[in-house]
């Protein structure tokens, strides 16, 4: 079996991917969940299986009418795009994050502003009653 670059770079890839998942979830690490998990196993765990064993896209192609094996086109063309999906993913899951943490931070401010702000006027409206 000869081992092609797209190979190598694809199972590399891959395995980065998954590990990162796996980590994140078992750090418990705030959006992620079992169905991402699952989610990223299948994918990227896909991914580096049509990697390892290109004749099953063969057989599956066969299967569906498509002549041509242009396994490392698609695969690589797939790869890209996953990428680019759970990187967007997580960027915008950090940037909701840190929209609610500042959010957080604001009202209490200016909850605590007001607070402060009340105790003033009590103060200066606490006149002895004659």
């Amino acid at each position: 079996m000869k081992i092609h670059l797209y190979q190598i770079v694809v199972v590399g890839i891959s395995s980065v991917m998954l590990f990162q998942g796996i980590k994140d979830f078992t750090r418990r690490e705030t959006g992620q969940t079992v169905l991402k998990l699952l989610v990223r196993l299948v994918v990227w765990g896909g991914m580096a299986l049509i990697a390892v064993y290109p004749d099953f896209t063969y057989k599956v192609s066969k299967i569906i009418g498509i002549v041509d094996n242009i396994n490392a086109v698609i695969l690589t063309g797939f790869l890209f795009v996953f990428l680019i999906i759970f990187k967007l993913l997580s960027a915008i899951e950090k940037i909701e994050q840190n929209i609610s943490e500042i959010t957080r931070k604001e009202s209490l401010n200016e909850a605590h502003d007001r607070i402060e702000k009340l105790r003033q006027e009590i103060k200066e409206d606490k006149t002895p009653l004659v």
